[in-house]
């Protein structure tokens, strides 16, 4: 009778344990359905946006396009209808919709080339950039954060704090300009000792080609970690403090752990979602680049791209590039969404 009972007893936990894991696949894969209507939903935003936003810049394309050349009334009329501005605005919407969906942008009004193949030959500069800064500063900021909150009030952690908070607080665009004149230009004792702008010299090849797309790429780099990190550590700051009066840390102390396993392996983790967010979202960045810093530096990346269309303004090019730059940071906030599940399993539930 006892091991009928017992063999009884064993099956049971098995079959609820098999209930329960059933529960959790279900509960997960509708979190992830979820998750994927709204970024289907938030795409569907970002196309009508691109195109009803950029309407509303003053200036005729057309206009800009042909300024300082001799166009005639019946010239104008035909560069509208060749790129369909003559039509009514929800002929073009409907078009544009379209067109987006099966992945054509359009044709760039300036550079009459597809829009798809302009930003195919501008990403791979603008991936270089903001990809290394957003590694270093990442990085720096998680470590820098970690140590900044384990030692809360210490000498170093009120350092961090008020130069992250300074740096925060600092236009890109202001701190590129003041590491030009200061490195580029020379200022006093400090001399000229990298580029003003550019991402190479045009002469070199080989080794010699990376060392000299490396020096090009030095203060742009610099000018994203130092206002990237800033943000990165406040953030990791801030979700381990509220972390640090938790139970189970005092658990873990009175069980005779050392306080650098207490915060690798116990309290960092249970702090990581709101900074792997703060990742994920840089890492949405890194298609979309610095627009600021790459205008600053001259860096021929998408940036610099975005910037020219809006002088125009060239309307396709303009939206293919505000596509391109939401739709990376709605696939990175939803692939951090998926990933929270795995990292605290209370989400989704």
């Amino acid at each position: 009778m006892s091991t009928t009972s017992t063999t009884s007893t064993t099956a049971v936990a098995r079959a609820q344990e098999a209930r329960a894991a059933s529960g959790n696949v279900r509960a997960y894969l509708l979190y992830v359905a979820g998750k994927l209507g709204g970024a289907a939903i938030s795409l569907l935003a970002v196309l009508v946006t691109s195109f009803f936003l950029f309407r509303i810049i003053p200036g005729d394309p057309v206009k800009a396009m042909t300024h300082g050349m001799p166009t005639s009334a019946a010239q104008l009329a035909t560069l509208r209808r060749q790129f369909g501005l003559d039509q009514p605005m929800w002929q073009q919407f409907t078009d544009y919709c379209a067109k987006a969906l099966t992945g054509d942008l359009g044709t760039s009004y300036q550079f009459h080339a597809p829009v798809g193949d302009l930003i195919a030959q501008k990403l791979p500069a603008t991936l270089l950039l903001t990809g290394v800064a957003v590694l270093i500063y990442s990085a720096i900021g998680l470590w820098l954060g970690t140590r900044s909150a384990w030692r809360n009030g210490s000498l170093g952690d009120k350092l961090n704090t008020g130069v992250a908070l300074t740096l925060w607080s600092v236009p890109s665009f202001w701190l590129g300009l003041l590491l030009i004149i200061t490195f580029s230009v020379g200022i006093g004792p400090i001399p000229g000792m990298f580029p003003t702008g550019g991402m190479e010299s045009g002469d070199e090849t080989g080794f010699a080609y990376v060392a000299d797309v490396a020096h090009h790429m030095v203060l742009p780099v610099l000018t994203l970690v130092a206002v990237g990190y800033a943000q990165t550590l406040l953030v990791m700051r801030s979700s381990l403090l509220d972390e640090m009066g938790s139970d189970y840390l005092t658990t873990a102390r009175a069980k005779g752990l050392r306080d650098d396993v207490v915060r690798r392996h116990h309290a960092v983790p249970n702090a990581l979602l709101p900074t792997v967010t703060m990742v994920f979202i840089n890492l949405g960045h890194v298609a979309a680049g610095s627009i600021l810093v790459e205008t600053v530096f001259s860096w021929p990346g998408l940036g610099g791209l975005f910037y020219q269309a809006l002088s125009v303004p060239d309307l396709p090019l303009v939206q293919g590039l505000f596509v391109v730059f939401a739709g990376a940071m709605i696939l990175m906030n939803l692939l951090a969404d998926l990933l929270y599940p795995l990292l605290d399993p209370r989400v989704g539930r």
